[in-house]
């Protein structure tokens, strides 16, 4: 089942995807269940949103797949290399990925995203799926030389719109091999695919749910394959999983970004 989050008229509301339309559902069917209004809306005439905010976290694991740690030159810890992303970097289909006026590259990076289903603390590797609500599509945007030049990543990867996220959730596909394309106004720049994680969804969750506790609606990125990233004002980049469909978003200069 696909879930989207969508506008008619500037209030967000929830629906199933169906072929052309959306099955509109009554509330928010990761508190509200399934429960529909009786109401289809034609895709064509819904704006896609970003299909969750997450409440408080955006949690994503750095070099997890191995071509890409090789391509970095980053050995990494044995355990997963995680980290966080803030919500308001949070943006949807089609919404501009805003390239603030700092030096060097900004960066693509297309990922399997879960969607956190449940409260979830301590959880164990078998029982993951238990509070799991679904996978979309995720960019995790980088600034790739402040993250050099700052030692750290917060800054580099925590700018207003660098989480890209879309088109939908997908409740009930299985995620363990997934094809993931990234193209850059066309040109294939990253592929690869979920087989080849390092670290497997069931060691994420466990690993993460013992560091923090995750809420509903919170997100994992799971890694990037490796390839050639990099953007500039005016293109659009496409990130295609397996299953999941397309995110595609535009890149834009900052009004402040004269270069």
């Amino acid at each position: 089942m696909k879930i989207a989050r969508f506008s008619t008229d500037g209030s967000p509301r929830y629906g199933i995807v169906d072929d052309e339309e959306l099955v509109v559902l009554s509330g928010d069917p990761m508190y509200h269940g399934y429960d529909t209004t009786g109401e289809r809306v034609s895709l064509a005439e819904a704006k896609i949103l970003a299909p969750v905010i997450p409440r408080s976290k955006v949690v994503c694991v750095g070099m997890n797949y191995a071509a890409h740690r090789k391509e970095m030159g980053h050995e990494g810890p044995e355990t997963p290399l995680i980290f966080l992303k803030p919500n308001t970097a949070v943006v949807g289909p089609g919404d501009p990925i805003v390239i603030p006026p700092v030096e060097g590259r900004i960066v693509h990076e297309g990922e399997l995203a879960i969607v956190i289903g449940s409260v979830a603390k301590r959880v164990k590797a078998d029982n993951w799926r238990d509070v799991v609500f679904g996978f979309t599509i995720a960019n995790d945007v980088s600034a790739r030389d402040v993250m050099f030049a700052d030692g750290q990543w917060a800054r580099a990867k925590g700018y207003d719109t660098f989480c890209p996220l879309g088109p939908y959730i997908d409740t009930e596909i299985d995620p363990t091999s997934l094809a993931i394309e990234t193209r850059v106004d066309g040109e294939v720049r990253r592929s690869g695919n979920t087989a080849d994680l390092l670290h497997k969804i069931p060691q994420l969750i466990e690993f993460i749910s013992d560091v923090w506790t995750l809420l509903p609606g919170d997100i994992i990125l799971t890694g990037t394959p490796d390839g050639l990233g990099g953007f500039v004002d005016g293109q659009t980049i496409d990130i295609t999983i397996e299953g999941l469909g397309t995110l595609s978003n535009p890149a834009k200069n900052r009004d402040d970004r004269d270069y």
